[in-house]
């Protein structure tokens, strides 16, 4: 099959916009941008930039706000999947093959942050990665920071795989000057060839490792999300021990995990890779996720104490969650850096200093987790 006939199967004639209503309408009347790799951009023209977020996993900011609706990401676990579904693109494959660009997003903040209540948080990045590729050229999310550059009081975080964030540093500086700003690195795995099938275009976890380093030289506040941890593939105490001592390599301010949910958007997706990949799991994911999208909470609970303890042994600060929350992050980079250091790491129980001790939480762990 040549290309071009590969990339008709994969882009098949719009819908008829008159036959469509909301946000499935406006992105049928969207035009051509640009083209990828066996990905279509087009242009989309939004009345909103910032949403209004409600979670069920904790996630209490009040606001987000995503510069792009689809992402090149392709990670197989993307519970954001779904938002494509409102927009009457259905296949779990066009979220990562069609991506839309919000047009006048600087303007469109610009107006809206006119109504935003004080101390009202503003995530950015929650369902589509804020630095996928497609940014280099339409530079969106950059837009949006020259906008809050101008501002003051505000409370903003940024959650990226992408090392394209460490370009937008003096503005990110700016930004933190005279606000709460807070940037969270997803890293999943330390485990490249994994990363690789997990997160097909994603850089790799060192590059991202690498970046956590760049912006904490800048005195960024940046921290790792650990996320999701998928049983039985990322999950073990040495995975996340190692992830924790890389974290702690790269100066993180802060290292948080939470477990996999698998919404039905993405629940084949995923069980498809887990099929291909990791076949002896395959039944161990369909019955724990058969009725609900959600891990039990013994696991949940054996999680916490994971990370917990791995947080403890490498000094780490640690989120309650892993929402992009601006004030469970460890106090703003305004004081000199060895202050903030010590600040950004819990205070350690004189129990916990002894490696012994570590070892034996790790030991308990290791013989309990499931």
């Amino acid at each position: 099959m040549g290309e071009e006939k590969a990339k008709s199967n994969l882009f098949p004639i719009l819908q008829d916009p008159s036959r469509l209503t909301g946000i499935a309408r406006i992105a049928a009347e969207g035009e051509h941008a640009d083209d990828g790799h066996f990905i279509e951009f087009r242009t989309l023209k939004v009345r909103s930039l910032l949403n209004h977020s409600v979670s069920k996993r904790q996630l209490r900011f009040a606001k987000s706000i995503n510069p792009y609706r689809g992402c090149e990401f392709g990670c197989r676990y993307c519970y954001a999947r779904y938002t494509h579904e409102f927009m009457e693109l259905r296949d779990p494959a066009m979220f990562e093959r069609r991506i839309f660009i919000k047009q006048n997003a600087a303007w469109l903040l610009r107006q809206e942050l006119k109504r935003l209540k004080p101390d009202e948080e503003i995530a950015i990045g929650t369902a589509t990665d804020p630095y996928q590729p497609i940014e280099r050229r339409a530079m969106v999310t950059r837009s949006l920071l020259e906008v809050f550059a101008e501002r003051r009081g505000l409370q903003i975080g940024i959650v990226t795989k992408s090392t394209l964030i460490e370009r937008d540093i003096d503005l990110l500086q700016a930004i933190a000057a005279n606000n709460n700003l807070v940037l969270h690195l997803t890293i999943t795995t330390a485990d490249a060839t994994l990363a690789r099938i997990l997160e097909p275009r994603a850089p790799r976890p060192d590059l991202r490792f690498q970046t956590v380093k760049r912006l904490r030289e800048a005195g960024l506040r940046t921290g790792i999300l650990c996320s999701p941890l998928m049983p039985g593939i990322t999950d073990s105490p040495a995975a996340l021990d190692e992830m924790a001592r890389l974290a702690k390599d790269a100066g993180a301010s802060f290292f948080a995990s939470s477990p996999l949910f698998l919404k039905p958007c993405s629940k084949e997706t995923f069980l498809g890779f887990v099929r291909e990949h990791f076949p002896a799991l395959e039944r161990s994911y369909v019955e724990r996720y058969s009725t609900d999208a959600f891990t039990s909470e013994a696991y949940n609970r054996r999680v916490r104490d994971l990370v917990s303890a791995v947080t403890k042994k490498h000094g780490l600060g640690r989120r309650s969650t892993d929402a992009l929350l601006t004030r469970d992050a460890g106090p703003a980079p305004a004081l000199r850096e060895a202050a903030q250091l010590s600040l950004f790491s819990p205070a350690i129980p004189a129990a916990m200093r002894k490696p012994s001790a570590v070892a034996r939480t790790i030991k308990r762990l290791k013989t309990s987790f499931a």
